[in-house]
C-alpha cells in the first residue's frame, strides 16, 4: 500500500464538491482507520451520498483529496474501484437474473478467476441463508433477500472498505437485524472497513464505532457514540445527538425534499 496512513482506510483532506453554486460538500476531513465501522450521519441533503458517490470514484471532487486504503481517488481511480464494495440506496441488483446470475456477472466484472467463482459464489450465498434461492429470479425476492444479496454481491472480490448507503431503508425489524448479524459476520471474517450511512440511529449505536454528523456538507461532530451521548447528559441516546448536531435549515430544504423523494421510492421497492 502507498500513501501517508496505511493504518486508515478513509482519508479526506479538504474534499469538496460543488453543483453549480450549491456547495454539496464542503472541505470535507475524515479519517477512518481500518477494521472500523463508521457512520456517517446527517439530515437528507447534507452530503452524505455526495460524499460516498466522491470516495468510490463515481463523482469527482471539485477540490481536495481522498485515499482508500492508501490509494488516491482522483489519480488512482481503478486501484481504488478494485478496493471498495458499494451498496448505493437504490436497488441495484438485476431483477431477470437469478441471485447466482447476478453473482456471477459482478464476478466477471471484478476478474475473480474462474476457478474460484463458484466456490466463492456458494459460500457467498450460504453465509446468508439464500443457498435456496440461487436459481430463483431476484424480482421474486422479498427486501431483505435482495439487500442480502447485494451485500454479498459487493463483498463478493474481498474489498478493503465496503460502502453502504442506507442498508437497511424500508426494511422491516426481522429484516433490518438479519442484516446487522449479516455485517458483522462479514467483518469477523473479512476484516472489512464498513463505512455507512443511515437514519436509523438504532442502527447506527448497534455498529458503528465512530460516526460523524454532517451538516451543510461538513462534519460538526465526530466521536463514538457513547462519548458523543455523554455530552448531552446521562439519558441521552443518539437520537438525541443527531437533533443536537443537525438542525433543520431553509437553505437545505430544497435538497433535502430531493433526497426524501428518493428514500421513499426506495423503500416503496424494498416493500
Amino acid at each position: 500500500m502507498v500513501g501517508c496512513h496505511p493504518d486508515l482506510a478513509v482519508e479526506t483532506r479538504g474534499l469538496t464538491r460543488r453543483f453549480g453554486e450549491l456547495l454539496a460538500v464542503d472541505h470535507l476531513d475524515l479519517l477512518v482507520p481500518q477494521g472500523m465501522v463508521f457512520g456517517l450521519l446527517g439530515r437528507n441533503g447534507a452530503g452524505k451520498t455526495t460524499t460516498i458517490k466522491m470516495l468510490t470514484t463515481l463523482l469527482a471532487p471539485t477540490e481536495g483529496t481522498a485515499r482508500i486504503a492508501g490509494f488516491d481517488i482522483g489519480t488512482q481511480p481503478a486501484r481504488v474501484r478494485r478496493l471498495v464494495g458499494y451498496v448505493p440506496q437504490l436497488l441495484s441488483a438485476d431483477g431477470a437474473l437469478t441471485a447466482l446470475e447476478n453473482l456471477l456477472v459482478f464476478a466477471r466484472l471484478y476478474h475473480i478467476p474462474r476457478a474460484q467463482r463458484r466456490t466463492r459464489i456458494d459460500a457467498a450465498l450460504a453465509s446468508v441463508g439464500l443457498q435456496d434461492a440461487a436459481h430463483k429470479l431476484v424480482r421474486d425476492f422479498s427486501g431483505g433477500m435482495i439487500r442480502r444479496l447485494e451485500i454479498v454481491q459487493s463483498m463478493l472480490h474481498r474489498p478493503a472498505v465496503l460502502f453502504l448507503d442506507e442498508p437497511t431503508i424500508g426494511l422491516d425489524p426481522v429484516a433490518r437485524h438479519g442484516i446487522w448479524e449479516q455485517l458483522r459476520n462479514l467483518i469477523a471474517q473479512e476484516g472489512t472497513t464498513l463505512f455507512l450511512t443511515t437514519h436509523d440511529m438504532e442502527e447506527a449505536d448497534e455498529l458503528c464505532g465512530q460516526v460523524a454528523i454532517m451538516h451543510r456538507g461538513t462534519v460538526v461532530v465526530h466521536g463514538t457514540p457513547e462519548e458523543l451521548k455523554a455530552r448531552l447528559g446521562a439519558h441521552a441516546n443518539l437520537d438525541d445527538v443527531f437533533v443536537a448536531y443537525s438542525a433543520a435549515t431553509e437553505e437545505t430544504e430544497e435538497g433535502a425534499l430531493r433526497d426524501v423523494q428518493r428514500t421513499r421510492r426506495t423503500a416503496r421497492r424494498l416493500g
